[in-house]
């Protein structure tokens, strides 16, 4: 991984920190994107301390923020003319429903079109230093996500599940979409489902998810097995060539139906482009 540049989101604890980590300890220049300062610092810090590489370096960003999503792109790109892993690892569940700084209902906010933005304005530099990869991190909890496109915000109808479900489904629409606009280029897309894994995920939703953690973790794997995917699909030379596909334990599984549906993933495309757009206008006026 000497030589490679890699974008890594969510790196200050779990599977991104494993990621960060294990990309920065194999030689990559590695840059992670964290929300809270001291802990990005920190985790920064040791990541450098743990490997013996001094190129490790992070940018502070709450990516269910637009502004902020645009803002690390910028600083990325400012710093750095390659990019060529882009690990999108960041997300969260919220056991009631919220709305981002930008009106948008914070699950998909953050665990889909953080994902969506962020690629998009870091896209043309992973294309110019291509032989390039994205990782998105997705789950197998997409099984139980549907895409109602008359309420995709969960306005009418909205649980914590549902809405994580449904993420996690839009991030392998996302990809499966991506990578058919990206055939023909050197750039390949793909996703998988990391496993449940003893983070503290889901522990930011008060008494209520701490008492799920905890339940969780009873049958969880630990962060440096549930990364071991995210690092295959990112250096590995066995899927080189590989796109569009969904990953389990290092290899590629079949997704949900609603998953496969090409006209869903256009839909979720137009849906994402506008939600984006008309954010982006917003913050230009």
């Amino acid at each position: 991984m000497k030589g490679k540049v890699c974008l890594v989101t969510g790196a200050t604890g779990g599977i991104g920190k494993v990621t960060a980590l294990e990309l920065a300890r194999q030689g990559a220049t590695v840059v992670i994107i964290g929300r809270h300062p001291l802990r990005t610092e920190g985790v920064t810090e040791m990541i450098k301390r743990e490997t013996g590489n001094p190129n490790v370096s992070y940018i502070l960003a709450d990516l269910s923020k637009q502004a902020e999503v645009r803002r690390a792109a910028a600083e990325f790109l400012s710093q750095h003319d390659q990019l060529h892993i882009l690990v999108n690892n960041a997300g969260a569940f919220y056991t009631s429903r919220q709305e981002s700084a930008d009106g948008i209902e914070l699950t998909m906010a953050l665990n889909h079109l953080a994902y969506f933005l962020l690629t998009d304005l870091l896209l043309d530099t992973l294309k110019a230093s291509a032989p390039a990869r994205i990782i998105n991190v997705s789950s197998d909890a997409h099984r139980m996500g549907t895409m109602d496109f008359n309420d995709l915000e969960g306005k009418h109808k909205w649980s914590g599940w549902r809405m994580y479900g449904r993420s996690k489904l839009a991030n392998i629409l996302f990809t499966k979409e991506l990578a058919r606009r990206l055939a023909g280029t050197d750039v390949t897309v793909n996703c998988l489902h990391p496993g449940v894994v003893s983070t503290g995920f889901a522990a930011n939703n008060g008494v209520f998810g701490v008492v799920m953690r905890k339940l969780m973790d009873l049958g969880s794997i630990s962060a440096e097995k549930g990364a071991e995917t995210t690092l295959y699909l990112a250096t590995s030379p066995e899927v080189e060539h590989v796109t569009g596909l969904y990953f389990d334990k290092k290899k590629p599984r079949e997704s949900s139906p609603i998953s496969n549906d090409q006209t869903a993933a256009e839909k979720l495309w137009q849906w994402s482009e506008q939600k984006v757009q008309h954010v982006g206008e917003q913050q230009a006026a």
